[in-house]
C-alpha cells in the first residue's frame, strides 16, 4: 500500500530501479577490449589465468582490489519520489 500520492507498487519500482541502477554501474566497469599483460598501475606481470578468466583484464589483482574499495555507492534514492525524501 503506498501512501500520500505514490501509487500502489511505487516502493518496489524504487527497489528494483536501484538495483537496476547498481547492475548497470558494475557491468559499465567491466574491462573491454584486450587484456594487458602487464598491469597499468603497478607494471607488474598479470598472471595467464587471469587474462583468460576476465578478458579485457588491465591490472593485477592487488590493484584492482584497490581500485574495487575506491568505489563509492550514493546513500540517497535519487528516483524517490518527493515524499519519500521527506520522511
Amino acid at each position: 500500500m503506498a501512501g500520500g500520492w505514490a501509487r500502489d507498487g511505487a516502493v518496489q519500482d524504487q527497489i528494483d530501479d536501484t538495483v537496476n541502477d547498481a547492475v548497470a554501474a558494475a557491468r559499465a566497469r567491466l574491462p573491454r577490449g584486450p587484456s594487458a599483460e602487464v598491469c597499468d598501475e603497478c607494471d607488474e606481470p598479470i598472471p595467464e589465468k587471469r587474462r583468460v578468466a576476465i578478458p579485457g583484464v588491465r591490472t593485477c589483482v592487488q590493484c584492482q582490489s584497490g581500485r574495487d574499495t575506491a568505489v563509492r555507492h550514493s546513500a540517497i534514492n535519487r528516483r524517490g519520489s518527493k515524499d519519500s525524501q521527506l520522511r
